[in-house]
């Protein structure tokens, strides 16, 4: 595996960093060093620098813009949009594009999670050698689980022999490889190294963001619960390579769904330092960050190019970046206001890098978001007005003339996506405001319906915007990377799993809908609104409950997990475990890339069973030795 080794060499020389301070409240401070070699692994600060490493590859994968991509556009969250290139128009699956072993969104876990697995297999091997403690070898065994998971669920079986051995770890040149099954990744690598890691890791992280035991149970019950699914297959999807949908232990899927929800009710009852924050609204407030909820993220600063991972001052510059955001930021850039540019690029939550690549789907407005007043995840999710800010970029012009000849000033609102569609929006010529916008009587804004959305001009995705404090009351750098941490796991994320598991069969003292209600009551509390950009003191909690179905089901479950977790990347995994995707996804409704065509049409995906894993991407193979034949056999069918 000559892809393999060159992935592994290229972390090792330039990921190494290494590991300061003293307290939870410190963080890892990253050193990088020219030279690393095997020898290195044998001493306490090359094995601890390795640990520190395995947090930085996460860079690389979170907030990277192309695998992004692939875990939310064709699914019922994302289609492409105007700007979109084939790396977008191919995950859509809809007749624009198609997936390919050479489509780079879907290469990314391979690319990068082998050279961290390998990392990890060293440092497992060494730490005992040079005395490290097993709390510190647990975060090892965390990642190197961490990334297996995620290859199982991207590709199917996948190799646990780099070279060197099964999980052991490889310092020489292989280019053979060959694919374990997926109960042999799950047996033998996933849940020997988590319920370790749950063993050993302490309850409070040793630096702010470091691996916990609550950390390491989430991931042992998704696994669980994601391996139940695969043991119970209920649309036939085919796994590879081929593998009985029996568990090498003896047990069964109710066993797994068991555990999963065992697992993720003891976090819940012992969430250590962790908790669900009060309000949703604050879960993905940017000034908020790293808050009690959230369990582990890809971490990124302002206060430091070198420690940041990338450019503080352009992106992209690397595929370290965390530029997710600018896909689905539409470029509101060319709104207009009787002629003038009033809503300017700004380094804010609501503003960004505008990309136009990826579009949310009408079907996210008017089904998934159905309810917008009593349920804040809606108003904590989107961008839903612009409003203008001429005056940070040195505009002093006081006011301009807006909507229906009526005058507005810096904050207030220039475009509103609506919550409902209003038959008295009147789009005119398509041409108001320069972007398609239409007009109600009375009101200083222009407005668009949500059941009128075009690819072209849509609400931002406000959760993962960008976010300076070093704007000095102008507009920042809106064209570097974001500096605020990529969340991958929040504590929230429990009850979901536990729910989901109870739907499943498990049994315990919390029913499906006890868990889902803790999710929606706290969905119902307000403390601030988003669109209006106003106090709202509102507690709609128990509507919320009223309004939960008598019988909680997976769809239910899925529509819930959208709503909390909208455009974070978890849908494409979400929909391929419940093997809903094709379901789900089939079809989708979205006007063209004009921004005055609102006649939405219905678009159809061709999504086949094969798709349920992404190809093994075409360099691993290049670079393999054997016959086509052998190289044909490794890839995922269907490829």
């Amino acid at each position: 595996m000559k892809n393999l080794k060159t992935k592994i060499i290229s972390i090792a020389i330039l990921s190494v960093i290494l590991l300061v301070g003293s307290c939870t409240n410190d963080i890892l401070e990253e050193k990088p060093r020219s030279v690393f070699t095997p020898e290195f692994f044998k001493t306490e600060l090359g094995v601890e620098g390795g640990i520190t490493a395995l947090y930085g590859h996460l860079r690389f994968l979170y907030g990277n813009w192309n695998y992004y991509n692939s875990l939310e556009t064709g699914t019922d969250e994302y289609t492409y949009a105007e700007s979109a290139d084939g790396n977008f128009k191919d995950m859509d699956l809809s007749g624009v594009g198609s997936i390919t072993s050479e489509s780079a969104p879907s290469s990314a876990p391979w690319n990068y999670c082998f050279g961290a697995i390998n990392t990890a297999s060293g440092i497992i091997e060494n730490a005992t050698e040079v005395g490290l403690s097993d709390a510190l070898i647990a975060e090892a065994r965390f990642f190197r689980a961490f990334d297996y998971f995620l290859l199982v669920q991207t590709y199917g079986g996948v190799p646990l022999d780099l070279g060197a051995g099964e999980l052991q770890f490889n310092t020489s040149t292989n280019r053979s490889s060959v694919r374990n099954t997926v109960p042999e990744v799950y047996t033998r690598a996933i849940f020997p190294d988590l319920v370790k890691a749950v063993s050993d890791l302490p309850d409070a992280p040793r630096y702010t963001g470091t691996a916990t035991k609550n950390v390491a149970r989430l991931y042992l019950a998704k696994a669980y619960l994601t391996y139940a699914w695969w043991l119970q297959n209920p649309n036939n999807i085919p796994t590879y390579p081929e593998a009985p949908r029996t568990d090498p232990d003896g047990h069964d899927a109710s066993w797994y769904f068991q555990q999963a929800y065992d697992v993720a009710t003891t976090a819940i009852n012992n969430p250590g330092p962790y908790a669900l924050q009060e309000y949703y609204y604050d879960v993905n407030l940017a000034s908020n960050d790293r808050n009690s909820e959230m369990l582990l993220y890809a971490d990124h600063t302002e206060d430091s190019e070198k420690y940041n991972g990338a450019s503080l001052g352009w992106g992209i510059s690397g595929n370290a970046d965390n530029a997710s955001v600018w896909m689905v930021t539409s470029n509101y850039t060319t709104i207009r206001s009787n002629g003038a540019s009033t809503v300017l690029r700004e380094a804010a939550q609501s503003y960004g890098r505008p990309w136009t690549r990826m579009a949310p789907t009408i079907n996210v407005f008017t089904n998934t978001f159905a309810e917008k007043d009593l349920d804040s995840r809606y108003d904590g999710t989107f961008v839903t007005s612009y409003r203008g800010n001429w005056d940070k970029g040195g505009d002093t012009t006081p006011s301009y003339t807006n909507a229906n000849g009526m005058q507005i000033v810096p904050g207030d609102a220039v475009v509103t996506f609506l919550d409902e569609d209003n038959p008295a929006v009147d789009y005119g010529d398509g041409t108001k405001a320069n972007l398609g916008g239409g007009e109600i009587p009375g009101r200083s804004d222009y407005v668009i319906n949500p059941g009128d959305l075009n690819r072209r001009f849509y609400p931002g995705l406000w959760k993962l915007g960008t976010y300076r404090t070093d704007n000095a009351g102008g507009l920042g750098s809106p064209n570097a990377g974001l500096t605020r941490p990529f969340p991958i796991a929040k504590f929230s994320e429990f009850y979901f799993v536990a729910a989901e598991a109870a739907v499943k069969g498990a049994t315990g003292s919390m029913t499906a809908t006890d868990l889902i209600n803790v999710i929606r009551a706290r969905a119902g509390k307000w403390r601030f609104d988003n669109g209006e950009q106003q106090e709202r003191i509102e507690d709609n909690s128990a509507d919320m409950i009223n309004d939960t179905p008598a019988t909680v089901d997976i769809d239910f479950i899925l529509a819930e997990r959208s709503r909390e977790y909208f455009g974070e990347g978890y849908r494409w995994l979400d929909l391929v475990r419940t093997q809903k995707w094709g379901e789900y996804a089939a079809t989708y409704r979205i006007a063209g890339v004009s921004a005055a065509d609102h006649s939405p049409q219905t678009f159809t995906r061709t999504i086949d069973a094969h798709h349920y894993l992404r190809p093994i991407p075409q360099g691993q193979l290049d670079s393999m030795e054997g016959t086509d034949a052998d190289k044909s056999s490794f890839q995922n069918p269907g490829y």
